[in-house]
């Protein structure tokens, strides 16, 4: 584990504190570009988002209509009602966005699996990097807005499903997570990097409670113009 890394962690909460809780618990609002891109209609509705926090599983309701929720994991995804009977379910989901582009359209399947890893993604960032698997090293900071941000580029196991398989997170002063930058690879390959804001302390924890990302051009730099995804977070808890 990198020094920095060593920083990350503690700055955020801590790897001991973390490794009391089994789940974390959270209301969600999404938006952006990609859901009408994809043909599909993004409410604004709250919805209420629990994933594990050690090992790749999430769960988000409602989904669909009112009894119904999703059930993720990295081979398969089911949307459910809340009796646990399958509604709809595909195994070995990420086979199904073979060939996919941007424009390719998705269904709710393709859309509960895309909700299932990115959120558990987001929700355990930074400390799903000390999960078994995980290969960090520290890169080059880059500056924005007068402030110069620590790198972590984190390699991702098989065993886990994301984005991509090299993400990096950058990071301020005091340590607390920035940016994130990946490659969406289930829909064409395209570079995105989300910024975080609005940190809110929760259980000893320090989380982002609003994301961007944006979709980014061909030398790297994010288009400010172009809001591919949009996350509000509230009522974060763990249990």
């Amino acid at each position: 584990m990198t020094e920095l890394l060593n920083a990350v962690l503690h700055a955020h909460g801590g790897l001991d504190r973390w490794r009391r809780f089994s789940h974390l618990r959270a209301s969600i609002v999404s938006g952006g570009e990609l859901w009408g891109i994809k043909g599909l209609v993004q409410d604004p509705e709250p919805r209420q988002m629990t994933v594990a926090l050690h090992r790749e599983w999430a769960s988000v309701q409602p989904f669909g209509s009112a009894d119904q929720k999703t059930d993720f994991t990295r081979d398969r995804i089911a949307i459910e009602n809340l009796d646990g009977r399958v509604v709809r379910e595909r195994t070995n989901p990420r086979e199904s966005f073979a060939g996919h582009d941007l424009n390719t359209p998705w269904d709710a399947l393709h859309r509960a699996y895309f909700n299932g890893y990115a959120l558990w993604t987001y929700l355990t960032t930074p400390f799903l990097l000390a999960l078994p698997g995980f290969v960090v090293s520290e890169i080059e900071p880059i500056e924005e807005n007068g402030e110069k941000w620590a790198g972590l580029q984190a390699r991702f196991p098989t065993e886990i499903a994301s984005h991509s398989t090299l993400q990096e997170f950058y990071f301020g002063e005091d340590h607390l997570l920035r940016r994130h930058d990946y490659r969406v690879d289930v829909a064409g390959g395209f570079a995105a990097a989300q910024y975080v804001y609005d940190m809110v302390e929760t259980d000893g924890f320090w989380l982002p409670s609003k994301r961007r990302a944006y979709r980014c051009d061909a030398d790297g730099r994010p288009n400010l113009d172009q809001l591919m995804v949009s996350i509000d977070l509230s009522e974060i808890r763990f249990v």
